[in-house]
C-alpha cells in the first residue's frame, strides 16, 4: 500500500497528457512531474487520490538518453513549460504518440497521422506574455496554484518583455495597488508593442508610467487599461491595436482578440490548411471561430467565397477591417455564437473549425452535419477534445483522412493538430 510521504523507487514507462512521466507501485499508477519516460527514478509521494498518485521527483538514478539541463533557471519552479529538460527529439516524439493515443483511445479514430512539424525556433518565439502581478512580484504562477514565481527572464517569450517586466518590477511598489496583470503583445513581423494593464482601479500616477514603458522601446504603440471586473478597454496611450502580418497579409490586434502565439509557425501551419483542403477555386467555405479572420482572409485567393462566424463582437470588427486593409472582396464576416449563426448561412462545400480548448458544442456539430459539406478541416490545440468531436463527426457520415501535427508551442506539452475529414460518398 502506498503511503504519503514515502520513498519509492519506480520507473517511468509512459508519459502523461500534460508531460509528466508515469510508474506504477504494485500496479497503482504514479504521475511524476518533471521525469521522462524510460528513467528509473527516486520520488516521495506527495498525494494520494483514488485512482493515481502524484510523486515528487527526489533523484534521477537512471536519465534517459534524451535529459539535458534545462536553458531556463525558472524551470523547475515556473509553470510555463514542460519540457525544458528534454532534448528537442524527446518532445517531438511525445507530442506525436499524445495525438495518436488521444485520438485511439478517446475517439477510436484510425487516422494517417503525419510526422509532426517541428518548430523554427525553440525559444523567444512567444508574441505574447502574460505576467501576473502581486505583493511586489511580477512573474508566471507556479504550476497549479496562484503562488507568483518571480521572472526576470523566460527562455520562450520575446527578449522585449524582459526590459517592460523589469521597469513595472522597479515602478511596482507604486502601482502594486492597482495592477494585477501584465499582457505584453508583439506583432513580430513589423516590430510594434503593445502593453495592457489589468486593473481593478485607477493607476496612480498613470502618466508617468506611460512615458516610463514608452522610454523603453520606441516600437510601444499602444498602452491599454483592462478594468479587471467588465473586461472594459481604456486606452492609456498611443493606438488600440498593433499590426503584424502573416505572409504578405496585414492584420489588425485588438487587446483581448485571439492571435496565434507563434508568429513564424502560423504561416506554417496555414499552409497545410490550404494544403490539405486541396481547393480548386470554387468551393463556398465556412470558418467558424474565425476571430479576426486571419485564416479566412489567408485562404480567401484560393477560393470562391469565405465566410466567417465569431461571437465576439470586436474581433469581428477586426475581421472586417482586416479584409479592407487587404483589398478581399470575398470574405464576409459575422457576428453570433457558430451553432446559431451557421444555420442562416446555407450550404458549404467546407467547413473549417478553430475551436478553443474545450473543443464543439455538439450542437455546433449537429449543425455541421446537416450543412454536410464535402470536407471539414478541424485545427485543434487539444488532442483529447479534438478526438471526441472526430469520434461524433464519424457517426454523422465524415472520415478522418489525415491528421497533421504542427509544434506550435515548444518546450510544452501542447501541441496544435490540422485535421482533414471527408463526407463518406453514399
Amino acid at each position: 500500500m502506498q503511503s504519503v510521504n514515502k520513498e519509492y523507487i519506480i520507473d517511468i514507462t509512459d508519459m502523461s497528457s500534460e508531460g509528466a512521466g508515469i510508474g506504477k507501485i504494485d500496479g497503482f499508477a504514479v504521475f511524476v512531474p518533471f521525469a521522462l519516460k524510460g528513467e528509473k527514478v527516486r520520488i516521495i509521494i506527495t498525494k494520494m487520490l483514488k485512482n493515481y498518485a502524484i510523486g515528487q521527483l527526489v533523484e534521477v538514478i537512471s536519465p534517459s538518453p534524451y535529459r539535458i539541463q534545462p536553458l531556463c533557471r525558472f524551470f523547475y519552479k515556473c509553470g510555463g513549460c514542460d519540457f525544458q529538460h528534454a532534448d528537442y527529439r524527446f518532445e517531438l516524439l511525445y507530442k506525436t504518440d499524445k495525438v495518436k493515443t488521444a485520438l485511439e483511445r478517446i475517439g477510436s479514430v484510425k487516422a494517417n497521422v503525419l510526422p509532426i512539424i517541428p518548430a523554427v525556433a525553440h525559444e523567444n518565439y512567444r508574441n505574447k506574455a502574460k505576467f501576473a502581478v502581486s505583493g511586489g512580484e511580477i512573474g508566471f504562477f507556479k504550476t497549479k496554484s496562484h503562488s507568483i514565481v518571480p521572472v526576470d527572464n523566460c527562455a520562450i517569450q520575446n527578449k522585449i518583455t524582459e526590459d517592460i517586466t523589469a521597469a513595472i518590477r522597479n515602478i511596482e511598489r507604486h502601482i502594486s495597488s492597482a495592477v494585477a496583470e501584465v499582457t505584453v503583445r508583439i506583432a513580430e513581423n513589423t516590430g510594434e508593442v503593445m502593453i495592457c494593464l489589468t486593473t481593478d482601479k485607477k493607476i496612480p500616477d498613470a502618466e508617468k508610467l506611460i512615458q516610463t514603458l514608452c522610454d523603453l522601446n520606441k516600437n510601444i504603440v499602444s498602452i491599454v487599461q483592462i478594468k479587471k471586473d467588465s473586461g472594459k478597454e481604456v486606452l492609456l496611450w498611443g493606438k488600440r491595436y498593433i499590426t503584424d502580418k502573416i505572409g504578405d497579409l496585414t492584420f489588425r490586434i485588438s487587446p483581448k482578440s485571439f492571435y496565434q502565439v507563434n508568429s513564424k509557425q502560423t504561416k506554417i501551419l496555414y499552409d497545410k490548411i490550404v494544403k490539405l483542403s486541396c481547393f480548386s477555386g470554387t468551393e463556398r467555405v465556412f470558418d467558424l471561430y474565425c476571430g479576426i479572420g486571419t485564416i479566412s482572409l489567408y485562404i480567401s485567393r484560393y477560393v470562391r467565397e469565405v465566410t466567417g462566424v465569431e461571437i465576439a463582437g470586436e474581433a469581428v470588427k477586426d475581421a472586417k477591417i482586416n479584409a479592407k486593409i487587404n483589398e478581399i472582396n470575398n470574405a464576409f464576416f459575422y457576428e453570433g455564437a457558430a451553432e446559431h449563426a451557421v444555420k442562416s448561412l446555407g450550404k458549404a462545400d467546407v467547413v473549417i473549425i478553430d475551436p478553443p480548448r474545450k473543443g464543439c458544442d455538439k450542437s455546433l456539430l449537429d449543425t455541421i452535419s446537416e450543412i454536410s459539406p464535402d470536407k471539414i478541416i478541424y485545427v485543434s490545440c487539444n488532442p483529447a477534445t479534438l478526438a471526441r468531436d472526430l469520434k461524433i463527426l464519424s457517426g454523422y457520415g465524415f472520415e478522418t483522412k489525415i491528421v497533421q501535427p504542427v509544434d506550435m508551442f515548444p518546450r510544452t506539452a501542447h501541441v496544435e493538430c490540422v485535421t482533414l475529414m471527408s463526407r463518406v460518398k453514399e
